[in-house]
């Protein structure tokens, strides 16, 4: 029997309650279940929304008589975020509030591929690779703590390639920021302008995981 497909979207706090009703009206009665990270529709047809808040509610939840106001409430409060996007072709690093940059850098810096080749040749490129790799952090890092620096960072939000971002969040540059609660990870490709500004949109909104019904 196939496993049901899922798709993922980003709604903003604003357009949530339009969205719920759409869904409603394409799939029939919705029961909804508030859960820890967000709420869960179940619709007659068996069509499942996981609506994921973007952040904690951190003492600061949303208002409204039912749990989709209250989730779309909390979606659209005002939160400061420490943005790293970093994968081998390039970085954007940046302070994201209101779905938009207030401050941004975003740069390319090349780490070559791995290579199939063997003996002294490919450990003089593994080396090669490794200074890269080692390079493109240390400068992103950097560029983070500078950015960061003005702005009072309430969560970062790493992006791109989970190895690399999580190094750029480790450098000694960025330790004031280490206890800061992480959100979830963001698989973007190599981060250019356009991206961080998808990016910055999609954090400040709430994440749907969409399970088509059985066919």
């Amino acid at each position: 029997m196939p496993t049901p497909e899922s798709r993922a979207a980003f709604v903003s706090g604003a357009r949530l309650p339009g969205w719920v009703e759409r869904f409603a009206a394409s799939h029939g009665t919705v029961d909804q279940e508030e859960l820890d990270g967000g709420l869960q529709l179940s619709a007659e047809d068996g069509a499942v929304a996981l609506l994921e808040q973007p952040w904690p509610a951190d003492g600061r939840p949303g208002s409204g008589s039912n749990a989709v106001e209250r989730l779309a409430s909390l979606a659209s409060q005002s939160r400061t975020l420490g943005l790293v996007l970093v994968r081998r072709g390039g970085y954007s690093v940046a302070v994201v509030r209101d779905g938009a940059a207030l401050a941004s850098k975003t740069g390319t810096r090349h780490v070559q591929s791995r290579t199939a080749a063997g003996g002294w040749s490919q450990q003089r490129f593994a080396r090669r690779r490794a200074n890269q790799a080692d390079a493109l952090v240390e400068a992103v890092a950097a560029h983070a703590g500078r950015i960061f620096a003005d702005h009072r960072i309430e969560y970062l939000a790493p992006g791109g390639d989970r190895t690399l971002a999580e190094q750029v969040l480790a450098e000694p540059v960025l330790k004031r920021y280490a206890g800061l609660a992480r959100l979830a990870f963001l698989d973007v490709p190599d981060p250019r302008a356009a991206v961080l500004k998808r990016a910055a949109a999609d954090l400040c909104s709430v994440r749907i995981l969409v399970t088509d019904p059985p066919a």
